[in-house]
């Protein structure tokens, strides 16, 4: 009975039952193709663009088109995709994730739904989370599309623009993450629109998706500018945190990581500061600075979360342990971590232009994913990206032994065993790959070892610019590498002559990571394609994950049997205990992400509005029409804040309506008081419009066509991109006080909608007003150029460190109204030296 209800509900046997039948019809195929010469497979290509431009769809095509792929990979690559394969690749056409285990060839699996859905013309993105994989796949893949007929671009960082545009406008795309987020927020500051080089967001395949949609969802992209903030109040809280202590002035949360002042805290703060109440709003940039500081010292950890190096703060990744070179924690905490270690503090950043990749890789009409481990997150690839997790079958069994964890009492305990292990393993030859989750484990059992004598390479963040040659060599006869967890993930591990004889690839495991995900990562390292294999995970009662969950009762147990520090547990409750642990972790990791998006998506809708508009700006050959509207609505506001209907007609202040016209929208006399007087305010809107298109007429009959359209266009952008860089800015101070809402019982997130729109709609309004009073007020020079608000450019990271997450590097050509005035008044810029301007 519960195997009847577990086949009626098996989603995914039915789903690989369904696509057996077209496996079957392309297999079908196969003695047809094999009879073709080059030229002919060649011309299928051809064939079937035709065949899509008279009414078919890429879905009648797949079976021939997988076909042509299958016996092009033959003939190019010396590879022909196994039925599992093509079943892969099936689900990645129909937009889903297609989970295939390490070495079962995911990159050849991607080519068969890149060609096909490449046909249609409008560009398919490969997109890898580095730029030595792309560049790989790129060449290796290419040649078989290339074969084919289709044309092939790379997308690299170091690229110049016309590049850039040759690249994604090739048939193919082979790109990073990182680069195609940024290219589309560059595309949307551009003065040119023969400047933009993507096009519409078409059909991505995205190679260890999970990394890049799950593990790197939180990390916005950001092109920013230098901001003008004293860095001198970093230095203070810094000093004044040093004063505190624990358990009395602050308390500490293992669990959540959460820290935070206590009464005692907050009247030392009060005294410190000279501040009556730490909560009132006026003191709430000095709050933040204390709370960076107080995180800085209690929950970030040198080497562990940073490293420094050359005198500056560089943020180790925590999923692969690289250096994340050139990117910054955001909202102070890097500067507060400046301060604590006592570097140079840099200049906060003023955000340009900004997207997650949440919301970026939504934009694609269908998106697709292949790795080797998503079903554990397949709930939020579901309800965020509307994908499916599709298990495919291995080509053949799995043979890998994966045994029970070893629980020791201490981590002096585990670290033994595990370098005994190694030592007996490598003994007999048998490579071992030993998994870390942080840069100083991989360091001390390396010096272990070498206190045993046993050569090993160590794969870090410290040194990983051989990584993909170094992971490819792991499975030699005799390695032993030290790795953080997802070091060289993409390079397949390759068993050495006569490894298979005595086991294979042995992985051990120091640790649990807090994500289940990573975990199967470190094990399917081992046993591709059939290959034998073990896996073993050691554990610690004063591990991390154990802390964080309870680990006491346990330990007080160990301490009653009589255990020792050589002797570990097996026990399936605490290997429970610790699934559930991660469980917990990546349902409060998932929430974190969720929240993220919530926030993220009232920007993404304002940012959609505003990007649709700019870029009708850029197409448009005449702005008039667009003018006309902002002054219309800019009237409109105007007469209604001088004539409100609450107000007798004798209280308007029709004087001051009549000055505000005289300085922005017309000169002295085209409309007097008197006149209005006799007017409702309908009657007034149209009077004063009327005369402002006559203005307009005027300054048309004088200058050329040209240039009274370039000059529409060189204000419409100029003001447009301020403001909204402005609002960019307004909205990253709201969202950063928002939370202190909720201790008025006020849903942070409902205000921080709220807020939003209301903000969005007074940059709109501020917008139409300064483009009214540009175009009706400025004189025009007979050298209009237009220009950048700001210029923008991302950090190149050298080569080796992995992509970097954020760039922000990017030189503010003025100071912003409501930043610190620079000659250090400590008043706002527009209340000091920019008053009047």
């Amino acid at each position: 009975m519960l195997g009847m209800i577990k086949k009626v509900f098996d989603t995914n046997q039915r789903q690989l039952n369904r696509m057996q039948k077209q496996v079957e019809e392309i297999e079908a195929l196969g003695p047809e193709m094999e009879k073709l010469t080059d030229e002919q497979l060649r011309a299928k290509t051809e064939e079937f663009k035709e065949r899509l431009a008279k009414g078919e769809t890429v879905d009648d095509l797949l079976p021939e088109a997988f076909a042509v792929v299958r016996e092009g990979a033959t003939r190019v690559l010396g590879m022909r995709p196994y039925p599992v394969q093509l079943v892969g690749g099936i689900a990645l056409h129909e937009g889903n994730i297609s989970e295939m285990k390490t070495g079962e060839g995911k990159t050849l699996t991607s080519t068969l739904p890149v060609y096909l859905n490449a046909l249609t013309g409008k560009g398919v993105h490969v997109v890898t989370v580095n730029e030595y994989l792309a560049q790989r796949d790129a060449h290796e893949m290419g040649q078989l599309h290339e074969f084919l007929g289709l044309t092939v671009g790379l997308n690299l960082n170091s690229l110049s623009r016309e590049e850039k545009k040759v690249a994604y406008e090739a048939d193919i795309t082979y790109s990073t993450n990182n680069e195609l987020g940024f290219d589309y927020l560059r595309d949307n500051m551009v003065l040119y629109k023969e400047q933009m080089v993507q096009r519409p967001l078409h059909f991505a395949i995205i190679d260890e998706v999970d990394s890049i949609l799950i593990d790197e969802a939180r990390t916005p992209l950001i092109i920013s500018g230098n901001g003008q903030k004293s860095t001198d109040l970093y230095r203070f809280a810094n000093a004044f945190i040093r004063t505190l202590r624990q358990d009395v002035d602050f308390t500490f949360d293992v669990k959540t990581k959460g820290v935070l002042l206590t009464e005692d805290g907050m009247n030392k703060a009060e005294k410190a500061f000279h501040v009556d109440n730490l909560f009132d709003l006026k003191h709430v940039t000095l709050l933040h600075h204390i709370n960076q500081a107080l995180k800085a010292h209690v929950t970030m950890q040198r080497d562990i979360d940073y490293v420094v190096q050359d005198e500056e703060i560089v943020i180790v990744d925590q999923f692969t342990g690289r250096l994340m070179k050139g990117r910054r924690y955001s909202e102070g905490l890097h500067q507060a971590i400046e301060a604590k270690e006592g570097v140079e503090i840099q200049n906060e950043s003023m955000t340009l232009a900004t997207i997650t990749f949440q919301n970026y890789f939504r934009m694609y009409e269908k998106l697709s994913g292949m790795t080797g481990t998503a079903k554990t997150e397949e709930e939020e690839f579901r309800n965020i990206y509307n994908m499916n997790v599709l298990v495919i079958p291995t080509n053949r069994p799995i043979q890998r032994d994966d045994r029970s964890d070893l629980i020791f009492k201490s981590m002096q305990g585990k670290f033994a065993a595990v370098v005994e292990e190694i030592v007996e393993r490598h003994k007999k030859g048998q490579p071992v790959l030993v998994g870390t989750v942080a840069i100083e484990t991989s360091e001390l059992i390396s010096n272990m070892l070498l206190r045993k004598g046993v050569k090993h390479n160590v794969l870090n963040a410290k040194n990983h610019a051989r990584e993909a040659e170094i992971i490819a060599d792991a499975g030699q006869k005799g390695a032993v590498t030290i790795a953080t967890n997802m070091a060289g993930r993409g390079t397949d591990i390759k068993l050495g002559e006569g490894v298979r004889e005595i086991g294979g690839l042995a992985v051990i495991g120091t640790e649990r990571h807090e994500s289940r995900r990573i975990d199967n990562q470190l094990r399917g390292r081992s046993g591709r394609q059939g290959d034998p294999g073990v896996t073993q995970f050691y554990l610690s009662m004063e591990d991390e994950l154990m802390r964080r969950f309870g680990s006491d009762n346990m330990k007080a147990m160990m301490d009653r049997l009589g255990m020792d520090d050589s002797q570990p547990i097996e026990s399936k409750m605490v290997s429970r205990a610790v699934e559930s642990a991660q469980k917990r972790v990546e349902g409060n990791n998932f929430d974190a992400r969720k929240q993220l998006l919530q926030y993220d998506d009232v920007l993404r809708q304002q940012r959609e509005v505003m990007y649709k508009q700019r870029q009708e700006v850029l197409e448009d050959e005449n702005l008039r029409g667009i003018v006309e509207g902002m002054i219309h609505s800019t009237i409109g506001r105007i007469v209604a804040a001088h004539t409100p209907q609450e107000e007798l007609e004798e209280d308007w202040n029709i004087q001051g309506l009549v000055e505000y016209l005289n300085a922005t929208l017309l000169e002295e006399g085209d409309v007097t008081e008197e006149e209005l007087r006799r007017l409702d305010p309908e009657e007034m809107i149209e009077l004063i419009y009327k005369q402002v298109k006559a203005r307009y007429d005027e300054k048309e009959a004088i200058l050329p066509y040209e240039q009274m359209r370039e000059f529409e266009k060189v204000v419409v952008l100029r003001v447009v991109d301020t403001k909204w860089m402005d609002h960019i800015d307004a909205m990253d101070h709201l969202r950063e006080g928002i939370h202190l809402r909720a201790y008025g019982q006020i849903d942070p997130l409902r205000e921080y909608q709220m807020e939003g729109f209301a903000m969005f709609e007074e940059m709109i309004a501020s917008i139409e007003e300064e483009v009214a009073r540009y175009v009706m007020k400025a004189q025009i020079e007979q050298n209009l150029e237009r220009q950048e608000v700001a210029k923008g450019e991302a950090v190149q990271p050298k080569e080796g460190d992995g992509p970097a997450k954020r760039k922000p590097v990017v030189k503010n050509e003025e100071v912003g109204r409501n930043e610190l005035c620079t000659c250090g008044s400590g008043k706002k810029y527009k209340n000091c030296c920019g008053i009047g301007k």
